[in-house]
């Protein structure tokens, strides 16, 4: 299993609940989520940076 350090940047939601689970799912794509945190909000552009660490198999 190897750890990755991973940044996506993700449009903002109406709701806390909408945005969660659309980072959730943008960082499956990417392997299994440990942790991940929002980093920055731009009110401008309506994206929110978020950085994760996530697992990955190797086969």
């Amino acid at each position: 299993m190897k750890t990755h350090f991973v940044t996506l940047e993700i449009d903002l939601k109406a709701s806390p609940i909408a945005l969660q689970h659309a980072i959730e799912l943008e960082l499956q794509k990417q392997g299994e989520p440990l942790r991940w945190a929002v980093t920055e909000v731009d009110t401008k552009t309506q994206k929110a940076l978020v950085e994760a660490i996530v697992t990955t198999s190797h086969d």
